[in-house]
């Protein structure tokens, strides 16, 4: 097969992460923006081979690492055939046995999980299950552009139950059209009966070219001071319920906290195969085309389907590890930032940090700095605070 000739200039450690994007879904929700495509079983037969090529294609990158996390998401991957999500791990334990992988995760929407998916998916390594929920709403679900229901939701968490599955998370979501902070308590008070160790909980961000974006003057959002109402409810009332915030958006029981998006916002390397997907290794910055066709017919050639590389300078680096790391709750330790990129943080960033601590955004410790409860609603200011163009 052709190399991927920027890899011979990556030394990188031996940790990795993967990432799987699956680019299909039943329908298209109202507010997403990402690469993916209403379910073609042709299609999908088409891509589902292509990957597993790409996977082929990396075999020797991904041989002698230490796989910290994988994340199988999209799209959504339980809308497609469980052997598909069978091949995939499979495959990559041909390259690598993955008994050191500590978390496996795969997204599922409740309307399309069933016993059967579950059970495969379990058995096949998956040891993490991100439930699609948004909202137990009917009537918000409905106006976003989902097709399933509150009673769906409650199924496929009976399921997990019945399949003996405790590791699963809950992703919902804040400041949708017409939305309450009555709706928002109605989702708290479901979380209370199921109990799961892990909640994202992000606000809905309207994206150019969506329809919600489209139609953005046909509906009602909360306002500023609404969302941030909820936002503040939401964090006391998971904070009661043992689910710790451990970053702006994401709550867990103590040991459940997401791994995988800990290495993203730690910049740790990961891979990303897939359509569209992107990949992060030491100084590399690298995406797959976006094109179905191109991605197909690159791999079938035994060609590389990445589209687009970019080596980071030191800057850019340092520029995302401190945005990165203050959406963290735990903050930007600075004995590891002084490590990885040679420099004295505190007398680097000595205006920066005493603007910031005056402002009471941030607190510092002897560890680093972390945002308080008001920089975290105002983190974008302190970020734009840090960042330096050099």
């Amino acid at each position: 097969m052709k190399k991927i000739n920027f890899l011979k200039e990556i030394k990188s450690s031996k940790d990795l992460s993967l990432y799987f994007h699956i680019p299909f879904c039943q329908s298209r929700c109202y507010y997403c923006d990402f690469c993916s495509s209403v379910l073609n079983e042709d299609l999908a037969d088409k891509y589902f081979h292509a990957l597993y090529k790409e996977i082929d294609l990396y075999g020797s990158f991904i041989k002698d690492k230490e796989i910290e996390s994988i994340f199988i998401g999209g799209g959504t991957p339980s809308c497609v055939k469980k052997e598909y999500i069978e091949e995939i791990l499979k495959r990559v334990k041909v390259y690598n046995d993955l008994k050191n992988t500590g978390e496996i995760t795969i997204e599922i929407n409740p309307n399309s999980l069933t016993k059967d998916k579950l059970l495969s998916y379990k058995a096949a390594g998956v040891n993490r299950f991100s439930l699609g929920a948004q909202s137990f709403n009917d009537r918000l679900l409905s106006l976003i552009g989902r097709i399933h229901k509150k009673d769906d939701i409650l199924k496929a968490v009976d399921l997990f139950e019945r399949c003996k599955i405790k590791n699963f998370s809950l992703d919902l979501m804040s400041a949708l059209p017409y939305q309450k902070l009555s709706d928002v308590k109605e989702c708290i008070d479901y979380i209370k009966d199921i109990k799961p160790k892990h909640i994202s909980y992000y606000s809905l961000i309207l994206e150019k070219g969506t329809p919600l974006y489209n139609n953005r003057d046909k509906y009602l959002f909360p306002d500023e001071t609404e969302d941030r109402n909820m936002y503040h409810y939401i964090v006391n009332e998971l904070e009661h319920l043992g689910l710790k915030q451990y970053e702006i958006s994401n709550f867990a029981l103590p040991g459940y906290e997401s791994r995988h998006n800990l290495r993203y916002w730690k910049l740790k390397n990961y891979l990303g195969l897939g359509l569209s997907a992107y990949s992060n290794i030491e100084n590399f910055r690298f995406n797959n085309s976006y094109s179905f066709k191109t991605y197909i017919e690159n791999l079938n050639n035994q060609e590389s389907a990445v589209d687009e590389v970019e080596a980071l300078s030191k800057e850019d680096r340092i520029n995302e590890y401190i945005i990165m790391t203050l959406r963290i709750n735990d903050g930007l330790n600075i004995k590891d930032f002084n490590k990885a990129f040679n420099l004295d943080f505190e007398s680097e960033y000595k205006k920066e940090i005493e603007k910031n601590i005056n402002a009471k955004l941030i607190e510092s410790s002897k560890e680093g700095i972390r945002l308080t409860k008001k920089g975290l609603d105002l983190s974008n200011q302190v970020e734009l605070d840090f960042f330096r163009i050099r």
